[in-house]
């Protein structure tokens, strides 16, 4: 799970929102008078300053100040005081509160620590800054600033970075903060955990004295050697080492002053001491890790443990689970129930000797448990536990087994051992924290399959739900047409009672990136979800139109311009909806853009660019605009005959799928054969990257793991090998089709949404009108949560709900649609292929209107 996803969880329960410091009081300095001339002004969680003469450049040395929750108001009040008179620009996080939610453990690294940016105007007022603010704030703690250089002793800590906003995609196609290289083009401006001056960049003299100290500690005199990294947090670091005196394997847990904040506010540093300390007491229980040490490194914490072998419990799913297997076995199912029951025993085992020396553990998950290859189990990650006389509630945990908050010491492990039990068998118990009711229907999905004992799940779904009102109805979806429209009335009441028409940077809730994007495309934004309610008819409010005619018309700085992350997906819906006039000059603020230099994925880039132009020239009787599709549609060819291997991220919207679907559609208008010849190569670059499981489903493979999915994965490569083999006979597509056509198949998906779930192999399915959609149709529901009288379901990572197209609500009603309804639903230009009526090799032919 990404890290990012976590911080968007802490502003609202249910939905991905976006933290803006209202959510507590502001520092004091907020409300106070600035001089005349300065302007005072609110961006997200950010108080930004601008001195009457404001004469910064686009990027620089910038100075960050850090500071605790104690005492960040002191310190802001002086770095204020400094900077007034001065006319130097600065900006500061809204609250306190704030600062300790970038600073709790599992926040973003690069980023922890900063209160204060200051932007100097040139490098003589930086060092400046530095010498003369460094001496009125020595001594001041805070957390190191991880991407930065730390000046001194104090909370001073600098970066080159931007001071204005700039925004390009980077390796994974997400929009972020940019910066110009030597040569003007825009490239990440990186917030790595690691401070790194760019190459075209020279490291001001002021600062050399500072990294030449910085690169002197080391871990030289520590009798220890760390081999390998096993995992990072805000809190620090987890290192596998070994013992340079005896050889012996050991464990590092890294503790970080000031960082890494628990719910109460302890710090890594603090977490260390206390783990030391329970491990002892807990000594010799079989299962349980030995402290062996304890040691500081600069102004870090060392624990060292016992080298406990084996993997992480989360780790095996992937390779055993029966449900990924289009046709499970029986024995196997057996077989798996037998060892998941093994696992949980001996998981309660330790546990139960763990309360009988009067711990409570308080963060069990599959993470933490260890199994070795006979499949005993160890506990590891003991940072969190403590006495179970103090009753404490649950500080730090996972979230398929955070706790409710009535339980608390001895209570938070049962709840957790009840997860336990279901997580085993189907790892999304993130759910319970959108409903606890889910663990019954999930619980339903086990029995349904797996033959374990009576009882054994009724305990579990006890244990969780106790407490709560009486079990509702489980949601039920059924392949046929009263269970359509059931469905389509339950899924489009959940979304439009979650409509925001009230805020300017999204109409509906949905995945994290629609801040990041402006709110409006095809994959988050409010594009998608009306295009998805329109074509399954059910169709869209006014007052929803209207607020996507009024902000993709004036759209605020930032946002994307491609099919699926802006502009042009905006475009499209507004054309599909019936306003041609504001399509068009949604397309005309596109073109004055350089929209050039976009990339040549389908998501964001020159692919989508030209699918659009093409298609609105027609629609908007516009037929200039097929100039800029062509002009589009060769710089795309350009890069694909200078391709020389597989990229990077293959897939329908990041991958070479993406340039051939532009291809074909061209060709089905044209004629021209070329463009066939364009799209088979570019097919073909994606298969390069991608390789056929045991059970001959053909996935990509990510270097890390294997995808089918629609976005990412073999499935949305195999929606245009579908379109291709209409036009032109090819032995390799051929077979590729069927063994990604197996890859739709498995049984059990970890997510809903279309572009990494469930939801996208019912589409898939549907266009190629396998009966077996039926299958996935009846199962979409083990995601379903009830929400506003309806029925909605969870985004990306299952933290919260989303109603987007990409990984939210509206995909899975456009993929229902695409299943069940009697009219054509598809995604633009991914219309069902039709049924050729002769042999096409070689000849151009012209398919329906998509």
């Amino acid at each position: 799970m990404e890290k990012q996803y976590e911080v968007y969880c802490l502003k609202d329960r249910l939905f991905y929102d976006v933290l803006d410091g209202q959510e507590s009081p502001a520092f004091t300095i907020v409300d106070e008078a600035l001089p005349d001339g300065w302007q005072r002004i609110q961006r997200s969680e950010w108080i930004v300053y601008v001195p009457p003469v404001h004469e910064i450049p686009s990027q620089g040395w910038k100075i960050h100040v850090s500071a605790r929750h104690e005492n960040a108001s002191d310190v802001l009040i002086r770095v204020r005081d400094y900077c007034l008179p001065k006319g130097i620009s600065f900006k500061h996080l809204r609250s306190a509160d704030m600062l300790l939610m970038r600073n709790a453990k599992y926040s973003p690294r690069g980023a922890s620590g900063k209160l204060v940016t200051i932007y100097p105007r040139d490098d003589e007022e930086f060092a400046r800054i530095l010498d003369e603010l460094g001496g009125i704030l020595a001594g001041e703690p805070g957390p190191y600033i991880l991407s930065d250089l730390r000046i001194g002793e104090g909370p001073l800590y600098v970066r080159y970075g931007g001071f204005t906003e700039k925004h390009c995609e980077d390796e994974s196609g997400r929009l972020v903060a940019a910066i110009e290289d030597g040569t003007g083009r825009l490239v990440p401006d990186r917030r790595e955990p690691v401070f790194v001056v760019p190459d075209w960049v020279t490291l001001p003299d002021c600062l050399t004295a500072h990294l030449d100290k910085r690169n002197a500690v080391t871990m030289a005199g520590v009798p220890y050697r760390i081999t390998e990294a096993l995992h990072f947090s805000n809190g620090g670091g987890v290192y596998a080492a070994e013992n340079t005196r005896t050889g012996r394997k050991v464990v590092l847990k890294e503790g970080r002053p000031h960082a890494g904040l628990a719910a109460d506010g302890a710090d890594a540093v603090t977490r260390i001491r206390r783990e030391y300390d329970i491990l002892r007491l807990l000594g010799g229980i079989d299962g349980v890790p030995r402290a062996l040490d304890h040691f500081v490194v600069g102004d870090h914490h060392f624990l060292v443990e016992e080298f406990v072998e084996g993997r992480p419990l989360n780790t095996f799913f992937a390779e055993r689970h029966p449900l990924l297997d289009p046709e499970p076995d029986p024995q196997d199912l057996a077989d798996y129930t037998a060892w998941a029951m093994k696992i949980y025993a001996g998981t309660e085992r330790i546990i139960k000797k763990v309360h009988a020396r009067g711990v409570a553990f308080n963060d069990l998950h599959m993470f933490n448990i260890m199994v070795a290859p006979d499949d005993t189990v160890a506990l590891i990650d003991f940072e969190a536990a403590a006495p179970a006389a103090d009753n404490r509630r649950q500080t730090l945990a996972n979230p398929g087994f955070l706790a409710p908050p009535d339980r608390r010491g001895i209570a938070i492990d049962r709840y957790s051992l009840a997860c336990l039990k279901i997580a085993l068998f189907t790892p999304t118990t993130n759910l319970f924290m959108l409903d606890l009711a889910k663990a019954a229907h999930l619980a339903e999905v086990i029995a349904d399959w797996f033959p374990v004992p009576p009882g054994y799940l009724e305990e579990a779904v006890d244990e969780i739900t106790r407490g709560e009102p009486g079990r509702r109805a489980i949601p039920r979806f059924a392949p046929e047409p009263p269970g359509w429209v059931n469905a389509r009335a339950a899924l489009s009441t959940a979304i439009l009672a979650s409509a925001t028409p009230q805020r300017d940077d999204r109409l509906f809730p949905g995945d994290i990136q629609q801040f990041g994007s402006g709110g409006l495309g095809l994959a988050f934004g409010a594009a998608g979800v009306l295009y998805a309610l329109d074509v399954t008819g059910f169709g869209v409010k006014y007052e929803h139109e209207n607020w996507l005619i009024e902000h993709a018309t004036d759209p605020p700085q930032g946002t994307g311009l491609g099919l699926y992350d802006g502009l042009h997906g905006a475009a499209y819906g507004l054309a599909h909806l019936g306003h041609p006039d504001a399509a068009a000059k949604v397309v005309d603020i596109c073109l004055g853009e350089r929209w050039e230099r976009l990339g040549i994925d389908l998501h964001g880039g020159l692919p989508g660019v030209a699918l659009n132009l093409d298609h609105l020239a027609g629609v908007l009787s516009e037929p200039a605009l097929r100039g800029a599709a062509a002009r589009a549609a060769q710089i795309v060819a350009d890069h694909v005959m200078a391709a020389d291997g597989a990229p990077a991220r293959p897939g329908l919207m990041r991958g070479m799928a993406g340039p051939a679907l532009m291809f074909l559609r061209l060709f089905e208008r044209t004629g021209d054969t070329n463009l066939l010849d364009l799209a088979a190569r570019a097919i073909g670059l994606d298969l390069d990257g991608c390789v056929t499981d045991k059970n001959g489903a053909m996935h990509v493979d990510d270097g890390s793991r294997i995808l089918p999915y629609l976005a990412r994965g073999s499935v949305g490569i195999g929606m245009v090998i579908d379109d291709y083999l209409l036009h032109r006979e090819d032995e390799r597509f051929r077979a590729a089709q069927a063994a990604i056509r197996t890859a739709a198949l498995t049984r059990y998906y970890a997510q809903s949404g279309l572009f990494s779930g469930r939801a996208g192999m019912l589409l898939h399915l549907a266009r190629q009108r396998d009966p077996r959609t039926a299958m996935h149709v009846r199962d979409m529901a083990w995601h379903a949560l009830s929400y506003g009288g309806g029925l909605a379901f969870p985004g990306e990572n299952l933290l919260r709900m989303s109603m987007d197209l990409g990984t939210g609500t509206a995909g899975v009603l456009l993929a229902l649609g695409a299943a069940l309804h009697d009219g054509p639903v598809h995604l633009p230009f991914l219309a069902a292929p039709e049924l050729p009526a002769r042999s096409l090799a070689g000849t151009a032919t012209h398919s329906a209107r998509r």
